[in-house]
């Protein structure tokens, strides 16, 4: 049997199996998860604030079982979420801001509801980049005026990637069976290759936005984090429905999945037709080399390979998705303060710059908040180069971008690095990052999967699949067939040391 802490590294669905059993309680397991968080995380700053609940939730999770009644595959397991989900208890929902500090949600957001539903123990919040890394262009991933700097899981000089820092390095390090983060352009994706553990950004529909803090409403999604492709897509059927306060969920009951475990096939690769984007590659060459390694893998599997295929490159989109990101965070930010109620410390995006202006000292000792401003100066959602913009980022993206190559090619899924290796962290001139695939599935609204590919010089890299709309059933079985034969997922060291 192993040890209470050794346990804390095993995929949720053995998790799920001793706890039948008998041989380990929800109860136990939180305790083995915090005594791993109080050891370890004082280096890596992952975690916001742990739940003074999660001992009562892992005891009624315990006497359900002891009654026969169980929730499904995630009944007593811990799981971590971001701070910019609310939870309607006792902890608060920040975003990492100062101006936030100390509030309390007046409910759940949907996706900890679900969660709750399913038998989760919500262990805590995870620290993120301030305002989901909208706050100036010379931040620095994973930093947050309220919860400081979060360190790589793999080395404490590295950045964690962002804006889901947290819940990455949390779920790479066994602070909790898996996590929760968000996205908006590469949140999820991002930080979970940089820290070698699975990530899911959903299809934007397909889990609810609502009572999440948000940037833009056309881009926004929650999806899961996992240490294993299986314990992701667990996280993700949990999470994923319909909710009628969040309008674009509609479809969501009918399109998704019920069980994303049941597209785990190790055969899903075998015929598979897969397009390679290569111009999203090219940014660092030992990164190609091991996706070069990669393509190998899934030719050696049976996939069968459409090479050099190209998407329009991210400096075509930036400039119109970034009009898009500003006009939609002033909207949504001023109407997710509102449900704050009169009692809270802002109201309105103008509130929280005079905040920052007021509290400079604390909020801003090493990068602005232009983004903030310039998102306030926005003409709103009739605005015409809003509409002009939004038009564009789809059209590039959808009908000219992924549906044109996937339909031309006849795919089945793309595939490129995630992004870089992890960079130094710098406070002074903020992140560093060399590449990214993750604007075409974020821009797009489309599924993408990340999962580790092997690393530099010890530093995880991972490899994306992505698709269409509600491609995700896919895309894990690909996804997961790809983890069981390359295998590249490294334990972190103790205090993060870069292996050899």
């Amino acid at each position: 049997m192993k040890t209470m802490m050794e346990l804390t590294d095993i995929p949720i669905q053995e998790l799920a199996a001793l706890m039948q059993s008998g041989a380990i309680t929800s109860k136990e397991l939180v305790e083995a998860f915090r005594e791993v968080i109080a050891s370890d995380d004082r280096s890596f700053n992952a975690i916001a604030f742990l739940n003074p609940d999660a001992d009562m939730i892992a005891d009624t999770m315990d006497r359900e079982r002891a009654e026969g009644r169980l929730r499904g595959p995630l009944h007593g397991v811990p799981i971590l979420v971001k701070d910019n989900l609310n939870t309607g208890d006792n902890m608060m929902t920040s975003a990492g801001s100062f101006a936030l500090d100390g509030s309390i949600a007046p409910a759940d957001s949907h996706v900890v509801a679900r969660l709750r539903n399913a038998g989760a123990v919500l262990l805590g919040k995870t620290n993120l980049s301030e305002w989901a890394n909208f706050r100036s262009t010379r931040s620095s991933s994973g930093w947050s005026s309220r919860g400081g700097q979060v360190r790589n899981a793999y080395a404490l000089d590295r950045s964690p990637g962002g804006s889901s820092s947290g819940s990455a390095v949390a779920t790479a390090r066994s602070y909790c069976a898996g996590a929760i983060g968000t996205e908006t352009d590469g949140s999820i994706v991002g930080p979970s290759a940089m820290n070698a553990v699975v990530g899911i950004k959903p299809t934007i529909g397909l889990v609810s936005r609502s009572g999440i803090i948000p940037i833009a409403a056309s881009q926004d999604t929650a999806g899961p984090m996992g240490r294993t492709v299986a314990d992701a897509a667990s996280i993700l059927s949990a999470i994923a429905g319909s909710d009628p306060v969040d309008p674009s969920t509609a479809e969501a009951d009918a399109r998704g999945a019920t069980d994303y475990t049941a597209f785990l096939d190790p055969d899903s690769l075998r015929d598979a037709r897969i397009g390679v984007v290569r111009n999203y590659a090219g940014f660092h060459d030992r990164v190609d080399a091991v996706f070069e390694n990669s393509l190998s893998a899934l030719k050696d599997a049976g996939a069968k390979l459409t090479e050099d295929l190209a998407l329009a490159p991210r400096a075509k989109l930036r400039p119109h998705e970034l009009i898009v990101l500003l006009t939609e965070f002033k909207i949504g930010l001023n109407a997710y303060l509102t449900t704050l109620g009169p009692d809270a410390p802002i109201s309105s995006l103008a509130d929280l710059i005079a905040f920052n202006e007021a509290h400079a000292d604390r909020v801003m000792p090493h990068f602005g908040q232009e983004t903030l401003i310039k998102a306030e100066q926005t003409g709103g959602l009739r605005d015409k180069s809003y509409l002009d913009a939004l038009a564009i980022c789809q059209r590039l993206t959808r009908e000219d971008g992924i549906d044109r190559i996937m339909r031309e090619h006849d795919l089945q899924a793309l595939v490129a690095p995630t992004t870089c290796a992890a960079w130094a962290i710098d406070w002074v001139n903020g992140d560093n990052s060399l590449g990214s695939s993750a604007c075409q599935a974020a821009v797009a609204g489309y599924a993408s999967v990340t999962v580790p590919m092997g690393n530099v010089s010890g530093l995880p890299v991972g490899i994306s699949f992505f698709a269409g709309p509600w491609s995700e059933g896919r895309l894990i079985g690909l996804a997961h067939a790809f983890e069981e034969i390359v295998q590249a997922r490294i334990i972190p060291g103790p205090a993060g040391n870069i292996l050899p």
